[in-house]
């Protein structure tokens, strides 16, 4: 056996089990762990400008990819507290996520020490896992039963939190007969899916809900091969968005308050049976639960027990690992396929079809400040189907869901029950380096931009290319929408007369300014025939200097974004598709 120090037997296990991307800050309480990662050499690190930005980076690079595990770092104190957000955003999504923290020396904890905080408390109703470690020989247990956490079941953030004498400690250790520990996933039998899928065949209009857990277990490609086996439509949630491409027949269109789909929530209104499958029923998804359920079956399966039932209660509940139920129920269709025993559910898909081809928004507009449904049909022109988009919240990323197309998992990467302002900028740059070689576009109201902006400088500094789009309509459009119900429109103006760029024309922050001042390329639009060049010029920018560049569109300064209370009430506040030429790039229906 070897003797070490804690911190390199850490960094040993960090590579061992596959995790060797790191985003964070050093500081005085974290040295000696970024001593082992220097002395190591597998670890990369991407140094952040603030601590919650490089939380949000390790969340999305966890998000980018199958099997990816991001690693956030910080020192004692304000570190671990800048991490709670993120740890809040990777815990609502069921991201695994490792935190590391630095801390005081053990026998301080209790002395009210310079940067000492009980993270470990504040950290545990957020992630799955959270420890202060006292002892140093407890360091690769802690590490092992982390990533096993991280794994098993619902998957989640963890943090471990390593006083500086915990860290400096020598203990013996050999990497060569450390064991990553199993991961546990339920898997559910054949007499439960055989219910399952009884109950989906003796429906009329049967539907599948396809959820994020779908996503996190890689089971997309099974889904549609179900899907298409027994003809039955998909409504992906918001968080399952890419798990069957835009353009599939069989794609029938999300459902929801507000990121959803005319024609989704049409079919959904007259289907009789829904099999969700890895989601959790998400308010934006149901609206009012008494319109969302009347009339219909359900079943449910989903990798935490606890989570069937939690919003209402199915017909039939599983606790099952998404990929491990597709790969049942594919067995049992094909079984009943050869025997042919499945309905004919092809008039229903007509039905679809033809409501997805007809029930669109408008988004051909040529006004000028610029209607945001337009930059989204721009969007849709310019960027390919291999496009990743990266947002999460506010009017932008709701419309971008009711407007913009994707064609594969892990291309919608979006912090969807947090919705953390500034999370977006941060996740795109983790985003980037989970896929190198892939185009990367954020989306981002001018609020949601502001926040984080800072980090901008570390897609400069290490050369993280993407496209951020910034619609800026100089509102939190989103609050002042949902402020109509109280007849007030308060404190959600972001508009000055700007004495430093009047050419800003009362909007405010000039972000182009600050974008470039962070050494990144920024492009300003105010004309919507305009968007076209301006996209290529973002790609031709992006292909030559390697960073970040930023698009700002200058919009009206307000347009009210569909949305409403019931799936059967959705307010249409603007014009509704009444040709092909007024949604020139609606996805209608591909055989």
């Amino acid at each position: 056996m070897a003797k070490m120090r804690t911190v390199d037997a850490a960094v040993a296990i960090l590579e061992k089990e596959g995790a060797t991307e790191a985003f964070g800050l050093p500081g005085a309480a974290i040295n000696p762990f970024y001593s082992a990662m220097r002395a190591h050499g597998g670890i990369r690190h991407t140094l952040a400008r603030h601590v919650e930005g490089a939380s949000h980076m390790a969340d999305g690079y966890s998000r980018a990819a199958d099997g990816n595990i991001g690693i956030c770092i910080g020192t004692s104190g304000p570190a671990g507290t800048d991490m709670i957000t993120g740890l809040y955003a990777a815990w609502a999504d069921s991201i695994p996520m490792l935190c590391i923290t630095g801390q005081a020396p053990v026998a301080k904890l209790h002395k009210e020490d310079f940067q000492a905080v009980d993270i470990e408390s504040i950290a545990k109703p957020l992630t799955k896992f959270a420890m202060t470690i006292l002892e140093p020989g407890q360091v690769p247990g802690a590490f092992q039963k982390a990533f096993q956490l991280m794994r098993s079941g619902r998957p989640g953030p963890v943090l471990l939190d390593l006083p500086i004498d915990v860290q400096m400690a020598e203990i013996e250790f050999d990497i060569d007969t450390y064991e990553p520990l199993p991961v546990e996933k339920p898997k559910a039998s054949r007499k439960q899916l055989e219910k399952a899928l009884d109950l989906l065949t003796a429906a009329q209009h049967p539907l599948i809900v396809a959820g994020g857990g779908i996503i996190n277990a890689g089971a997309s490609a099974q889904l549609v091969e179900l899907a298409e086996i027994l003809n039955v439509p998909v409504i992906p949630t918001l968080m399952g968005w890419g798990t069957i491409p835009d353009d599939h027949h069989l794609m029938a269109g999300m459902v929801g308050l507000q990121t959803s789909h005319r024609y989704g929530n049409e079919t959904f209104l007259q289907s009789d049976f829904v099999i969700g499958i890895g989601n959790r029923w998400a308010n934006r998804h149901t609206g009012g639960l008494d319109t969302y359920t009347a009339g219909r079956k359900f079943v449910h399966i989903d990798i935490e027990p606890t989570q069937i039932g939690r919003v209402f209660s199915p017909d039939l509940g599983i606790a099952s690992d998404a990929g491990a139920a597709l790969d049942g129920l594919l067995e049992l269709a094909r079984e009943r396929q050869a025997a042919k025993t499945l309905p004919d559910y092809s008039g229903w898909v007509a039905e679809c079809q033809e409501r997805k081809g007809s029930l669109h928004r408008k988004t051909n507009f040529d006004n000028v400040p610029i209607k945001p449904q337009r930059v989204y049909q721009e969007m849709n022109k310019a960027f390919g189907r291999d496009t990743t988009y990266v947002s999460t919240i506010g009017l932008s990323q709701i419309a971008g869901a009711q407007m913009l197309h994707v064609f594969g998992a892990r291309k919608w990467i979006n912090a969807g029950q947090a919705g953390p302002l500034g999370w977006t900028g941060p996740a795109a740059l983790g985003v980037v380096r989970g896929t190198p070689d892939a185009t990367v576009v954020a989306l981002s109201g001018d609020y949601d931009f502001q926040f984080m902006i800072e980090e901008l400088a570390v897609g400069a500094q290490f050369n993280l290319p993407y496209i951020h789009v910034v619609v800026n309509n100089s509102y939190l459009g989103l609050i002042r929408q949902s402020q109509r119900g109280f007849n007030m429109e308060q404190n959600v103006s972001l508009a000055f007369e700007n004495i430093n760029s009047p050419e800003t024309n009362g909007y405010g922050v000039d972000h182009i300014k600050v974008a470039e001042g962070l050494g990144v390329k920024a492009i300003r639009v105010e004309d919507p025939n305009d968007l076209p060049a301006a996209f290529d010029k973002a790609k031709a920018l992006m292909g030559e200097f390697k960073v970040p560049v930023v698009v700002e569109v200058i919009l009206e300064k307000i347009t009210n974004i569909s949305m409403g209370v019931e799936i059967s009430g959705v307010n249409e506040f603007e014009e509704l598709a009444e040709t092909a030429a007024d949604a020139p790039t609606a996805i209608l229906t591909k055989a």
